[in-house]
């Protein structure tokens, strides 16, 4: 093993964040398969508000969530900078719509804090640390709280 992957294993939590309005958020790097460009969606009847709906993935179907939305914000107006990540979580593809992916870099123990108890909100449920880096607060989100336990997209 090299000293660079050394310094990799032991130097912190590897993460992309993203912008939803003026807001930073992040989730884990290993759960990304890719990030693509801004392709409308295809509606599902009875969705939950955050579904966008359904794109096709090199013949997979997926599902597209509006980030914004379930994380209680306004509603992606999506744009030539906006971009879907493409994660797997729980092992189901799901695609992320985000107002524009920021960065991906490799943040320290010490720039990881814990989340300030403020109240039970839906967004404090899944985020799991607030990361200060580079004079941002990131909150940094776990993607599985998206999907209830039988791996349904969580209303």
């Amino acid at each position: 093993m090299n000293a660079t992957q050394s310094d990799n294993q032991t130097s912190g939590l590897e993460i992309i964040s993203f912008f939803l309005g003026e807001q930073v958020f992040s989730v884990n790097i290993m759960s990304v398969r890719e990030i693509r460009g801004w392709a409308p969606a295809t509606p599902l009847a009875h969705a939950p508000r955050h579904v966008m709906g359904v794109i096709n993935l090199r013949g997979t179907v997926i599902p597209v969530i509006d980030m914004a939305l379930r994380l209680g914000l306004e509603a992606i107006k999506p744009t030539e900078r906006s971009a879907i990540i493409v994660a797997s979580v729980r092992g189901q593809l799901v695609g992320l719509l985000v107002d524009n992916v920021s960065d991906m870099v490799t943040v320290a123990e010490s720039e990881i804090q814990n989340v300030p108890e403020v109240g039970a909100t839906e967004v404090q449920r899944m985020t799991t640390a607030i990361i200060a880096k580079d004079k941002q607060m990131i909150s940094h989100l776990d993607l599985e709280s998206l999907l209830d336990e039988e791996g349904e997209l969580a209303a």
